[in-house]
C-alpha cells in the first residue's frame, strides 16, 4: 500500500504543504538581509586592516556604509502596507507561558517546546535585532552628521556603534547558523509554504492562534 501524502514515509513533494510567508514578507527580508550584509562587509572593510588594505577605496566604503546603514529600516516601514506583515509582527510582540516554557526547554536542550507560528526565540531575535538597528542608526548619525552634538557626545555614539556592532555581527551569525540547522524553515520563507508535518512538529500552537485571533 503506498503511504497517504500526511504520512512520514510519504516524498516531501507529495505531503501537504501550509502558507507561512507572503512575497511581500520575503521581499521584505531579503531587502533588510542585503542591506545589513553591505553593513557589516563595508564595516569590516574600514575597520580591519587587512580587508581595508585588499579592497582600498575607503571614501567609497564609507559611503555604502552610511547609506545602507540609513536604508535598513526603509524595507520594513514599505512592508507595513502588508496585512500579513502587520499580522506577523503582531505575533512577534506577543507573549505568552508557552514561551517561557520554550526558553526554558531551550536553554536545558529538551524537547517540548511549544510555539505559535513564531517561537521565543525568533520573537527575541526580533526584538533584539530591531532594537539594535534603531540604536546604529542613531549613533551612526551623530558619527555623520558631527555638528548635531558636542564632542563627548559623539565619542560615546562612536563607542557605542562599534561595541554593538560587533555584538550585531555575533547575534547575526547566530541567526545564520540556525537557520542553516533547519532548512524547512528556509524554504518556508523562499517558497511561502512549509511541509504540514514541520509546521506540527515545530509550532504546534500555530493552528490554534491563528484561530483566535
Amino acid at each position: 500500500m503506498p503511504p497517504r501524502p500526511d504520512d512520514p514515509a510519504a516524498p516531501a513533494a507529495e505531503r501537504p504543504r501550509v502558507p507561512r510567508f507572503t512575497p511581500a514578507e520575503h521581499r521584505v527580508h531579503r531587502a533588510t538581509a542585503t542591506l545589513m550584509a553591505l553593513c557589516v562587509l563595508t564595516a569590516g572593510c574600514l575597520y580591519l586592516p587587512f580587508l581595508a588594505e585588499l579592497v582600498g577605496r575607503r571614501a567609497l566604503m564609507v559611503t555604502v556604509h552610511e547609506w545602507s546603514g540609513i536604508l535598513l529600516p526603509v524595507p520594513l516601514l514599505l512592508g507595513l502596507g502588508s496585512r500579513a506583515l502587520r499580522a506577523d509582527l503582531t505575533r512577534l510582540n506577543r507573549y505568552g507561558p508557552h514561551d517561557r516554557q520554550w526558553l526554558r526547554a531551550a536553554l536545558r536542550r529538551r524537547g517540548g517546546r511549544p510555539a505559535g507560528k513564531f517561537n521565543a526565540g525568533q520573537k527575541l531575535y526580533a526584538a533584539w535585532i530591531a532594537g539594535a538597528i534603531l540604536v546604529m542608526l542613531g549613533t551612526g548619525l551623530l558619527m555623520w552628521f558631527t555638528n548635531l552634538a558636542p564632542l563627548v557626545w559623539r565619542t560615546g555614539a562612536t563607542f557605542v556603534h562599534d561595541w554593538l556592532a560587533l555584538a550585531v555581527v555575533l547575534v547575526i551569525a547566530g541567526h545564520v547558523w540556525k537557520a542553516f540547522g533547519d532548512p524547512e524553515s528556509r524554504r518556508g520563507l523562499r517558497t511561502g509554504s512549509v511541509d504540514a508535518q514541520w509546521a506540527r512538529r515545530e509550532h504546534p500552537l500555530w493552528e490554534h492562534e491563528d484561530n483566535t485571533r
